[in-house]
């Protein structure tokens, strides 16, 4: 009889581990051969569906600029420093945020960012009347730090990480205000979208820029966007309007490419390599 204990290991069976290093045997010579390798582990049930998207997220997170995934300006929710606190807590409240931009006179000049959490425990350790909120408020408000539409991704999420940063202004060329971009908008192009609790059907997907167009949501249902519009479009092929718009271009379009439907104009504001965000829409007469 012999000695030698049974193991509980099938010997045919891999570790994933082992499956993982088959998967990789032979050095990828560029990174097309690379997404291929990872493409193949996926296919036969190394990799699953999350996993897959978090290695190409993270991948192609080197490929974007701060200009394609930054919120526009036009939905940045902002507070204005000669405000009263009533108006700036009833901002937010409504949009559920936790950080703003504080704008002086010159709409380019933003003063700051205040944290949510900031004015709620000077409220709540403080009985100031109105006057005296406002001159403490301002004494809260943190430094900004300002980044340019060209800036690559992968570095300013190593710059979130370093400087403990979660919200950056993004400039253009001219040192205008061209929006803003979160910690939460880079992880998103790693991991997919993060919904919260403020996440719901409640937030408007069509928003008026305040220009005589619309700021539209990609993923607004055709159905909504139909009856804002007047429009007939059939939902039978898309579900959503930016199926629609993509279909129309072709390709995924980058910002601020623009195509005719019909009567409408559609300029991209949000976009990046893999998808679009939101699009402006104007009525041409």
């Amino acid at each position: 009889m012999s000695d030698d204990k049974p193991t509980s290991r099938n010997p045919g069976k891999k570790t994933l581990l082992e499956r993982l290093g088959d998967a990789f045997t032979g050095e990828p010579k560029d990174r097309e051969e690379l997404l291929t390798i990872i493409q193949d582990a996926h296919g036969n049930d190394i990799l699953d569906d999350d996993s897959l998207r978090i290695i190409t997220g993270a991948m192609n997170v080197s490929d974007l600029h701060v200009r394609d995934i930054m919120i526009p300006r036009s939905q940045m929710v902002s507070l204005e420093h000669d405000e009263s606190i009533k108006d700036w807590t009833a901002k937010i409240v409504a949009s559920g945020h936790s950080r703003f931009p504080v704008i002086g006179e010159n709409p380019d000049e933003v003063l700051g960012v205040l944290l949510a959490k900031d004015m709620l425990s000077l409220s709540l350790s403080n009985d100031f009347n109105e006057a005296e909120m406002q001159k403490q408020v301002r004494n809260i408000i943190r430094k900004v730090t300002f980044v340019p539409e060209s800036k690559r991704v992968n570095v300013l999420l190593r710059d979130f990480r370093q400087n403990r940063n979660h919200l950056a202004i993004v400039v253009d060329e001219y040192r205008g205000i061209s929006g803003l971009v979160t910690i939460e908008d880079v992880l998103e192009e790693i991991v997919g979208e993060i919904e919260d609790e403020h996440d719901d059907e409640t937030v408007s997907n069509i928003a008026s820029n305040g220009a005589g167009a619309f700021i539209v949501q990609a993923l607004t249902p055709i159905v909504d966007f139909n009856a804002h519009f007047a429009t007939d479009f059939s939902d039978e092929e898309f579900d959503t309007i930016g199926g629609i718009v993509m279909h129309k271009f072709g390709r995924v379009p980058k910002r601020d490419d623009t195509i005719q439907i019909g009567d409408l104009q559609v300029r991209v504001t949000t976009a990046d390599n893999r998808r679009v965000r939101a699009f402006e829409v104007s009525l041409q007469s």
